[in-house]
């Protein structure tokens, strides 16, 4: 497919507001993919370099370039893409005059759409190959794959040199939707429900095993293509993979009455203060050169070098091929929990690991097994999932042992007795835990779903997890410094302001946010800053308040910075509604 064509089609879905309607955009985008790429050959088929034409629209056209489940970002920062846009535009143009106009229009893409491209030479035009040639899907997916892996010295000047080979072939129009796929800002409206609705309707299969499918596999253009190949037989046949994580199920807050009038009886667990691990572990890969272990956060981040104790946990327990759900616990040396912001010290850490893990020691702790030697068990009953991973996790120890004693094991009690259960949570404070989950023992594993069937119960001061969408640089010996942060909530696809955040933060912490958002600083003006909506923080405050001053038409009064959420995207913050609903509690 033309990547004209695909802008066209992207164009249409922009101007559209009714739901139904992008649908029906995204279904002809699909079907028209599908049979232009069974007749082109060339850009329809899968190769040795790539995935297939189909796969790649249905990733771009939600502003994707690689599968949800993969990590790799094309690590572009805004001012590579103005610089690669002003280099297209022509020699009067810089990367100063494409930031102005941005300034102006706000958006991305239409910027990129002003200009006139085309016309340039330079070093990256062998990118283009033939300039009479129309620029394919195909082509922009390879060459961001390859600026994806581009790296070290010079690596962003040879990045520049790819984008500009792009945008030096590329329509206004192109040109509009290349730039907002490169800087992650596509926003035609088209969410993970649209595309799954698209897919079904496109090739005439249901929508629940299309949603199964994308559960099992976090991939739509990988089901997109199935879904057209092998109809609703082969959706049927999609398993998980052993090295390919996939959503984890959330819980949502509830109490013990509201759990024990719904199920016939509760089963309890410890609410651990860590950060949410799914491990993938075979211990004979295919090509016999050993066993293999990756270890993912809940955004799917593959952060299995900063956590070595977990991969030596693995291979020194597991004797199968296993994908394991819990949680990574910072310890004391007498091996009691630590704070949750003392795990994230580990997560962000991407160098001089060995030194972080002397500062740091971390354990895991699993709640529940999602696949067993060859075997699914997401549709398996919660009791069931649990006694399988008690089973993986002592396949190697005496028998009867004590499951209190079980390395690694999330101790699991099933009970109808509120008394019991308020014991449990008594004794999980004590041991320094955040208190107990419920959950219902015969619910299923849900990928992705925040349903009732998984509820946390803490009994802690309610904190929010809000972006931020802004900051101000300090005064004093806090002038270096950004000092006060802008927090915001999601309203759909909007983020809405409540307030801002200066209190409960050191120098040092100061430091440390200053050099995590500085990437992310979009414009300037005196010492405040507008700041891509890219980092989470976790917020506490005393109470909720009415205010025409932000926008969400809600203040937070006395808010104070509890941490930041690193395992934590923009799409997994608070909303609007929530805020509501406490405000009103």
């Amino acid at each position: 497919m033309e990547f004209a064509t695909f802008a066209d089609r992207a164009g249409a879905i922009d101007a559209e507001s009714a739901d139904l309607e992008i649908v029906d955009h995204v279904r002809a985008l699909l079907e028209d993919v599908g049979e232009n790429g069974a007749a082109a050959g060339s850009d329809g088929e899968a190769t040795d370099a790539g995935p297939e034409a189909i796969e790649i629209v249905a990733r771009f056209v939600q502003g994707r370039v690689f599968p949800a489940w993969d990590s790799t970002t094309l690590d572009v920062g805004p001012s590579a893409c103005y610089e690669a846009i002003a280099r297209a535009a022509g020699t009067n143009v810089s990367a100063a005059d494409v930031e102005e106009r941005l300034a102006e229009t706000g958006e991305i893409g239409a910027v990129a759409a002003s200009y006139d491209f085309g016309g340039q030479q330079g070093l990256a035009a062998f990118t283009a190959g033939d300039d009479a040639e129309a620029l394919t899907v195909r082509e922009v997916y390879e060459t961001l794959e390859t600026l994806a892996y581009t790296d070290g010295s010079g690596s962003q000047g040879r990045k520049v040199d790819l984008l500009f080979g792009l945008f030096n072939r590329c329509s206004s129009e192109e040109a509009r939707y290349l730039a907002r796929l490169v800087l992650a800002e596509m926003r035609i409206g088209v969410g993970e429900g649209t595309v799954r609705d698209a897919i079904a309707a496109a090739f005439d299969v249901p929508a629940d095993q299309v949603e199964r499918a994308l559960q099992v596999t976090n991939d739509y253009g990988q089901v997109a293509r199935i879904a057209r190949d092998d109809g609703l037989e082969g959706l049927e046949e999609v398993d998980l993979a052993v090295g390919r994580p996939v959503q984890a199920m959330l819980a949502q807050a509830g109490t013990v009455t509201d759990a024990l009038e719904e199920w016939d009886d509760a089963a309890v667990e410890r609410k651990y203060d860590g950060a949410r691990i799914q491990l993938h572990h075979d211990p004979a890969s295919s090509d016999d050169s050993g066993s293999e272990t990756r270890v993912f956060s809940r955004n799917m981040e593959d952060v299995t070098a900063a956590l070595p104790e977990v991969v030596e946990f693995a291979e020194g327990t597991l004797e199968s091929p296993v994908i394991l759900d819990g949680e990574v616990v910072a310890i004391d040396d007498g091996g009691d929990p630590l704070p949750f912001q003392e795990v994230l010290r580990r997560f962000r850490r991407k160098h001089d690991v060995a030194k972080a893990r002397e500062d740091v020691a971390v354990r895991p702790v699993f709640f529940d097994c999602l696949h067993h030697d060859g075997e699914d068990l997401l549709e398996c009953p919660l009791r069931d999932r649990h006694e399988r991973l008690e089973s993986v996790l002592t396949a190697g120890s005496e028998p009867d042992v004590d499951p209190e004693d079980v390395e690694g094991l999330s101790l699991l009690w099933l009970t109808d007795d509120a008394d019991e259960i308020e014991a449990i949570d008594a004794d999980a404070l004590a041991a320094g835990h955040e208190g107990i989950m419920l959950k219902n023992p015969e619910s299923t594993y849900s990928p992705g779903r925040r349903g009732k069937h998984w509820r946390k119960r803490k009994p802690d001061v309610e904190t929010l997890d809000c972006v931020v969408t802004g900051a101000e640089w300090g005064e004093g010996r806090r002038a270096t410094f950004l000092g006060t942060f802008e927090l915001s909530v999601r309203d759909g696809d909007a983020l809405e302001t409540v307030g801002k955040v200066a209190t409960g933060i050191t120098d040092e912490q100061l430091a440390e946010l200053t050099e995590l958002l500085e990437p992310h600083i979009v414009t300037a003006e005196g010492t405040t800053v507008d700041v891509e909506p890219a980092v989470v923080f976790e917020v506490g405050y005393e109470e909720i308040q009415r205010s025409p001053t932000y926008s969400s038409g809600y203040a937070l009064r006395f808010p104070r910075f509890v941490g930041v959420r690193s395992d934590k995207s923009p799409a997994d913050a608070d909303t609007l509604e929530r805020l509501e609903r406490l405000h009103g509690a």
